[in-house]
């Protein structure tokens, strides 16, 4: 029998509510060393997420290693979009293997966890298969990432995605939280992230704006 398609979204899709994000040592030592992307991109896309998940609500969890001793401050990109929530430092590389971490990622409740940060091979790399391990479902967005050199970062990439882990984008976070344009509690929102931090999409929904008014959805 043919198969009846019905106006749903796949179970795989994010939805603000379903999941916590977790961001990982974006901090000064750790991007210095930084080569698989370029440093005003990163710092870019880590911002783009942040307001992402401020903005529809998604539970978040922000985690340094060495923040006093060695590895300086998380970006403030990150933090001023989440004042109230509270720095998890580490010593361990492996974040999953901190015991604050992990009981505060079992507070939350959430069976569907998002990464981003530095590095993809070492910081990224530990928790998520560590996550996959004891039954997560895990998404880590790609261009949030970074590492010592391109070959190490797409090694990393795929060593996660063949464990079972779901790459995604910044930007595809951010649109995949909206979703529907007829969401208008959240349409100027996510409009206004993607002006700011979205590039040349954000460029071309500035234009659409201004030149004649355009609206999705409409």
């Amino acid at each position: 029998m043919p198969i009846k398609a019905t106006p749903t979204p796949g179970k795989r899709l994010l939805s603000p509510a379903d999941h916590t994000l977790i961001m990982i040592d974006f901090q000064s030592q750790m991007s210095f060393a930084t080569k698989s992307i370029d440093a005003v991109a990163l710092r870019n896309n880590a911002a783009l997420i942040s307001r992402a998940a401020a903005g529809f609500g998604v539970s978040t969890v922000l985690t340094t290693v060495a923040e006093k001793s060695f590895s300086g401050p998380m970006f403030e990109e990150i933090t001023s979009a989440f004042p109230e929530e509270k720095l998890l430092d580490r010593t361990s590389m492996n974040t999953w293997e901190d015991a604050a971490v992990v009981a505060r990622v079992s507070e939350i409740g959430k069976n569907r966890l998002v990464f981003a940060g530095l590095w993809t091979s070492v910081c990224i790399v530990g928790p998520t298969l560590s996550a996959l391990d004891q039954g997560y479902e895990v998404y880590v967005i790609a261009d949030a990432c970074g590492d010592v050199s391109d070959e190490a970062h797409e090694r990393a990439m795929q060593r996660m995605i063949q464990a079972g882990v779901q790459p995604m984008t910044s930007l595809q976070y951010l649109l995949e939280l909206q979703r529907d344009w007829a969401r208008t509690e959240t349409y100027g929102m996510t409009t206004g992230i993607a002006k700011t931090y979205g590039g040349a999409y954000g460029l071309g929904i500035i234009y659409a704006k201004s030149m004649f008014g355009a609206s999705e959805g409409h």
